[in-house]
């Protein structure tokens, strides 16, 4: 069986935070692979100022290039909307019943999971990597076996600051993965 990693997100727009968190995952981690999944609205996030869909998906797929340890899934894109993560992972089960599924969250999304649809279930039906980040505590109850602590390391990129970055026409090409460089023009125009 395949151990997959499922890393969530709107990726508004991917940076080098997330490739480096990946690669840690599937090198230090226990994982065989990472999958990026695309979410076209996250449910906790207001969809205005958000990238368009089909242009995050290309910059994704831009940004992993051909690393075989990394993939690309828009399978949120033809799930009812928003998108809840308990039934993204039922439907990566029945699509791919070859691979064992954890889920990749922050220690900012582990400190909300009681607003998740379904948490509980989610929590003792997947396993969960949660991994650090500054200002935020990690604390997994004992009832939750499948979640675990992973030391991966702390880099704070956002999305947000690439963003804000970009709409101040500053220089972010080392935040930013190479092969996505071409895409600033098209992602600045969208913000």
């Amino acid at each position: 069986m395949t151990k997959t990693g499922i890393l969530s997100g709107s990726f508004n727009p991917i940076h080098i935070g997330h490739l480096a968190l990946a690669n840690w995952i599937c090198e230090y981690g226990g994982m065989d692979e990472v999958w990026f999944l695309v979410t076209p609205q996250n449910p906790l996030k207001d969809k205005k100022g958000l990238i368009d869909d089909h242009l995050r998906l290309t910059l994704v797929q831009k940004a992993i290039g051909s690393y075989p340890k990394f993939k690309v899934s828009d399978i949120e894109f033809s799930l009812p909307q928003p998108s809840y993560t308990i039934d993204t992972l039922a439907a990566l089960t029945k699509r791919f019943p070859q691979n064992m599924f954890h889920l990749i969250m922050g220690a900012d999304n582990w400190n909300i999971i009681d607003k998740w649809k379904d948490a509980d279930k989610l929590l003792t039906t997947y396993p969960v990597l949660v991994y650090p980040r500054i200002g935020y505590s990690i604390n997994i109850p004992l009832s939750y076996p499948l979640t675990q602590k992973i030391d991966a390391p702390i880099i704070e990129i956002s999305s947000t600051f690439i963003r804000e970055s970009l709409k101040l026409n500053k220089d972010v090409r080392f935040f930013i993965p190479d092969n996505i460089h071409g895409y600033l023009e098209a992602i600045q125009k969208q913000l």
